[in-house]
C-alpha cells in the first residue's frame, strides 16, 4: 500500500468504507470477516454480479484483481483481510481485538469456491452457446 493521503480519524469516527469483492472467493471472504470482526459498516460491490462494479473497480485501482477496498478514499487494491485489517490498525481506525476472524484473512478460494463460482457464472451468463438478450 503505497502513497495516498494519511487518515487518523478519531476512533468514534466510523470509517467509510467501500469493498469491490467477488460472490464466492477466499480473498474476498476474508475481507468480509475483518468488516464482522470489527463489526464495521461497508457498501459491498459484487464485480461478479453486476460488471458495471468491476469496471469501475479498474478504474479506480488501475488494475483488474480483487479484492480491492476503499478506506475514507484511499484505495487498497488486490489485498487480503489481513493487510486490510493491518490498514485499519495502523490508520487508528479501529481498536485492536483479541476475537478470532470467523474465516481465513489470508487465503485463496477453496475448491468448493471456485466450484460455486464457476455455477454462479455460468447461470449469470446462461448455458453455453445460448444467445440471451439483455433489455
Amino acid at each position: 500500500m503505497k502513497g495516498g493521503a494519511s487518515y487518523n480519524a478519531p476512533m468514534s469516527d466510523k470509517p467509510q468504507i467501500t469493498t469491490y469483492l467477488k460472490t464466492f472467493c477466499g480473498w474476498s471472504e476474508g475481507v468480509r470477516a475483518i468488516m464482522r470482526k470489527y463489526d464495521l459498516e461497508f457498501e459491498e460491490k459484487d464485480i461478479i454480479k453486476n460488471p458495471a462494479f468491476r469496471w469501475e473497480m479498474e478504474q479506480k485501482t488501475g488494475q483488474p484483481l480483487s479484492p480491492c477496498v476503499e478506506v475514507n478514499g484511499e484505495m487498497l487494491p488486490d489485498v487480503s483481510g489481513e493487510e486490510v485489517e493491518t490498514y485499519l490498525l495502523e490508520k487508528g481506525l479501529v481498536e485492536a481485538n483479541e476475537a478470532e476472524p470467523d474465516a481465513p484473512i489470508d487465503s485463496s478460494c477453496s475448491p468448493e469456491q471456485h466450484e460455486k463460482q464457476a455455477l454462479a457464472e455460468a447461470a449469470e451468463m446462461g448455458e453455453p452457446g445460448k444467445i440471451v438478450f439483455l433489455d
